[in-house]
């Protein structure tokens, strides 16, 4: 999980965790593409608003990193208008995008999606 949020990232993590899954939190980018690129992860839940790197510029980052060309990214974002979901997604290359706040039904079906794909 990155994001800036406090309030944002314990409740993703919160959420992760009842449903098993082991979690590890970043607030912002730094350091995070190291961490990825040592221990594999089923996905990256990814902000996209954050104040060091939004998550556009750090996910062009993760796809041309070269042990990370494949990892499976979900944007979990405020921003919630139909195009800037389908540019998450088309454009900028995101695997799923979720908007805030975020719930059970929104995480489960988001880690479905790309872990089935």
């Amino acid at each position: 999980v990155i994001d800036d949020s406090a309030v944002d990232r314990h409740l993703l993590v919160s959420l992760l965790e009842e449903m098993n899954y082991e979690v590890d939190v970043f607030e912002n980018s730094l350091g995070a593409i190291d961490k990825m690129a040592q221990k594999q992860y089923a996905a990256v839940f990814l902000d996209i608003v954050m104040p060091d790197q939004d998550g556009y510029k750090f996910l062009r980052a993760i796809r041309s990193h070269p042990a990370l060309t494949q990892q499976h990214v979900i944007f979990c974002s405020s921003k919630k208008t139909p195009l800037e979901v389908k540019y998450g997604i088309e454009k900028a290359g995101a695997n799923d995008y979720i908007t805030k706040p975020v719930n059970r039904e929104l995480v489960m079906g988001a880690l479905d999606k790309v872990l089935s794909s």
